[in-house]
């Protein structure tokens, strides 16, 4: 029996691919491929007490070092005291370090420590693997769709700082 949704080329050319069933088979996909996605880092994570905000929070200082407390929770788009609650834990730990602010005393901008650089190139490095095998098999043409698509799922404000960080 053949799959409802296959993936070769030529037969989802023929389906059309934007009524209802197709967008909740695309819903499912996504909410399927985000648990692959998260599989490897949680199960570090787990090791450490920490979750997927932990991993987030490491991530960004990580692609942003020095970056504020604000900056970052505009980035992750939580609340100040779902960070804090984050941040606290990171920094008690030894993974954050925040220092205050030259300019402004009341900023505090946050780095990675070694031991903290180590956990982010852990879960990243699981990430990537499995993001690696995916673009190898799907190929170039299916990468900048799938690029273009999740693009199209991001707020302009949102797209915009994606935007930023790819500048940097």
């Amino acid at each position: 029996m053949e799959d409802k949704y296959s993936t070769d080329s030529t037969k989802v050319e023929e389906q059309v691919f934007l009524t209802d069933e197709a967008l909740r088979f695309g819903i499912e996909a996504m909410f399927f491929a985000y648990r692959g996605f998260t599989l490897d880092p949680d199960k570090i994570l787990e090791q450490h007490d920490y979750g997927r905000a932990h991993h987030r929070a490491v991530h960004f200082i990580n692609r942003c070092p020095g970056t504020t407390v604000n900056n970052l929770l505009n980035i992750l788009g939580v609340t100040k005291q779902s960070l804090n609650r984050v941040l606290r834990k990171l920094i008690s730990d030894g993974l954050v370090r925040s220092d205050i602010g030259l300019e402004d005393k009341r900023e505090r901008h946050l780095h990675l420590t070694e031991k903290g650089f180590n956990l982010e190139r852990q879960l990243s490095e699981a990430q990537r693997r499995r993001v690696y095998s995916a673009y190898k098999k799907a190929g170039p043409a299916s990468i900048l769709g799938f690029i273009k698509v999740l693009e199209c799922l991001m707020d302009d404000e949102v797209k915009t700082q994606f935007d930023s960080l790819l500048k940097e």
